[in-house]
């Protein structure tokens, strides 16, 4: 969803403008001028998933088909915001389902990773979130969702180390249940 200069809140410009002058700057200064609009703009986006809903994206786009084996889209890119500094935090997301008779439209996954993404988050409620959704949704035989991300909170503040890599998990139904549905998941993710 892309926000043109309609949707930016004049309120939320000028709280940009207030944190600039609060931080020593002249938010007149030419490098400066457009920030604060610019600053309101990308949080508006970074913060639609609060406009969206699982319905919305779904669109109907639940199918019966005679299929019951393993689905997966691995390598979702993410982007979120930690919510306890406001923060970036990426990574990859790794969605399974194992269908009752229903499967859902590929692209429907990652934006509904995208959806849950853009608001302030931490990852181990974005992993369940996602989750969650596909679960109510799609009512399948178990869902894996697999999130591995890099906190910035923690590599340019804190504890300063650029290597971590957070993974969390979520395992329902038989992804939670079976141990070998687990193994062959994980294996097809490349994760161990």
């Amino acid at each position: 969803m892309e926000f043109n200069q309609a949707n930016v809140t004049p309120e939320l410009e000028g709280l940009y403008t207030k944190i600039l002058q609060n931080l020593g700057e002249d938010p007149s200064r030419q490098g400066l001028v457009k920030t604060p609009y610019r600053a309101a703009k990308a949080m508006e986006f970074l913060m639609s998933g609060y406009h969206q809903s699982v319905d919305e994206i779904l669109n109907g786009a639940i199918f019966d088909e005679d299929y019951d084996e393993m689905v997966i889209v691995k390598e979702i890119e993410f982007y979120s915001l930690c919510e306890h500094h406001i923060l970036p935090f990426w990574g990859k997301c790794h969605v399974g389902y194992l269908p009752r008779k229903q499967i859902v439209g590929l692209s429907k996954i990652p934006r509904i990773v995208d959806m849950f993404s853009r608001r302030l988050q931490v990852q181990e409620r974005l992993t369940r979130e996602i989750a969650e959704s596909l679960e109510t949704a799609l009512n399948p035989r178990g869902v894996a969702v697999v999130m591995e991300g890099q906190h910035l909170c923690m590599m340019a503040r804190g504890v300063e180390k650029q290597a971590p890599v957070m993974t969390t998990n979520v395992m329902r139904g038989t992804f939670r249940e079976d141990s070998s549905t687990r193994a062959e998941f994980l294996r097809c993710i490349q994760v161990s």
